[in-house]
């Protein structure tokens, strides 16, 4: 992976913490991964004034993006009902690298090197030990499947994002008409799970999440979406979920989170993932 890459995803790496630490400190999870949702639109319509129309033969992979991304919601969001962030997120994040190599080796011919797998190995489990060793969490099959679940689900919409903004010719465009079509999409999927008013809701309670946490969400899956017609979608994804790294780092020093010998393990763990990316 080149220098420059490497770097950029780093950059959203850090980004992807910040955000994901305003989204962790709000008491009512379902309307602040809502506000992350919906607090997408107005950056992707003010981007997309900008930038060239995508093409045609990408429009299928706008459309399935917005369709997976809802399973990736649903399953968050039923995940966080019956366990907590500290024991969901971990899971989900280092789940969904591994599901992107998986799918792109075995069904998409991808060629990458054995240290590069190494190393996409190392950082999903330093990630995933998170939560299997959450000092909070307790044992709750149901929210494992649905953290599991939700993995899947990212594994997914990055391969289809990936794959997606490199025949579109318009990566940001491609990302912000997939953005609005499933913010437009999933107040069906919050009143399938009972949730009403959700967006107004969010602009009474959320509103810092939705400007704020909105608009670096799509900066930061911008640089990826980016990053993926560049580099192999499956290294590119391990690395921005090194953003964990940079969670632990903001909850010990801005959060008053405590550092536990698991988060000493699983730091060890994704930098050593990281230096075999970089350097193997």
């Amino acid at each position: 992976m080149e220098l420059s890459i490497f770097l950029l995803v780093i950059f959203a790496a850090i980004l992807h913490a910040i955000w994901n630490a305003m989204v962790k400190n709000f008491e009512d999870k379902v309307i602040s991964v809502s506000a992350i949702v919906f607090g997408h639109m107005p950056m992707s319509v003010v981007v997309m004034l900008f930038v060239p129309l995508p093409t045609l033969e990408s429009v299928p992979y706008i459309i399935l993006s917005a369709i997976i991304h809802q399973g990736y919601q649903y399953n968050l969001i039923t995940a966080y009902k019956l366990g907590d962030l500290t024991r969901v997120y971990p899971i989900a994040r280092g789940t969904g690298p591994i599901v992107a190599t998986l799918l792109s080796i075995v069904f998409l011919g991808l060629l990458i090197s054995k240290f590069q797998i190494l190393a996409i190995v190392l950082i999903c489990f330093g990630i995933i030990i998170l939560g299997l060793f959450s000092e909070n969490s307790v044992k709750n099959n149901k929210a494992v499947f649905y953290s599991l679940a939700t993995g899947f689900f990212i594994g997914l919409y990055s391969l289809a994002d990936g794959h997606g903004a490199r025949i579109s010719l318009s990566p940001l465009s491609f990302l912000g008409w997939s953005f609005i079509l499933n913010a437009l999409i999933f107040p069906f999927v919050l009143k399938s799970m009972n949730y009403s008013n959700v967006f107004r809701r969010v602009m009474k309670e959320a509103k810092l999440i939705f400007w704020v946490g909105g608009t670096m969400s799509y900066i930061v899956y911008g640089i990826v979406v980016w990053c993926f017609t560049k580099a192999p979608i499956p290294i590119v994804g391990a690395l921005r979920e090194t953003s964990i790294l940079f969670s632990i780092l903001i909850g010990f020093f801005f959060l008053r989170e405590g550092i536990t010998f698991v988060k000493v393990v699983s730091i060890l763990i994704i930098f050593s993932g990281i230096l075999f990316l970089k350097f193997f």
